[in-house]
């Protein structure tokens, strides 16, 4: 799909707004690419997560394995790939705090379960069609106010996607940093 993010921050007047392309594999891979104004991909596979700034020769690496500590895992579990397949899988991430119809589309605002990660985040929201369930938006509010809305069109589901472009290696010129 490709997407539309709007940032608002309280420190600018203006939002920021940027366009991309999010390649999504179930369970756990995605590849979303900033593309305009300037170049940010973030790829996730399996185990961890790249954020690559190829213009400054910088990539972050976050991990998901076992080393990971408590409280830093339930922050990166907002992170995790897809939407909870099922109620009981809802239900274990994300308190449910309403849900509206409006403009041919069902806004649900959600919690984080994680009182830690409730320290970062406020809320998601996520837009979904009611015609045919598809996602049509996400807003993630965080606590000091700031915002992050995408908004999706051109969706195509289930085409056939090449392996490597969930991968990727740092060159020796990149800069490699893990938060």
């Amino acid at each position: 799909a490709d997407f539309k993010q709007t940032r608002t921050l309280k420190t600018l007047t203006k939002p920021l707004i940027a366009s991309g392309h999010l390649r999504f594999a179930s369970p756990d891979r995605f590849r979303w690419e900033l593309l305009a104004p300037s170049q940010t991909i973030a790829l996730r596979d399996a185990d961890q997560m790249w954020v690559i700034y190829p213009m400054l020769k910088r990539a972050e690496r976050y991990r998901f394995d076992e080393k990971t500590s408590g409280e830093w895992r339930e922050t990166l579990s907002l992170l995790e790939a897809g939407f909870p397949r099922n109620r009981a899988e809802l239900a274990s991430r994300f308190h449910v705090v309403s849900i509206l119809e409006t403009n041919g589309n069902w806004q649900l605002a959600l919690q984080p379960s994680s009182a830690f990660a409730r320290k970062l985040m406020r809320q998601i929201t996520v837009g979904l069609a009611t015609n045919d369930y598809a996602l049509t938006s996400t807003e993630l509010e965080f606590v000091d106010g700031s915002r992050m809305r995408n908004d999706f069109t051109n969706a195509v589901y289930n085409p056939k996607l090449e392996e490597n472009i969930f991968k990727w290696t740092p060159g020796e010129e990149f800069k490699v940093t893990e938060p």
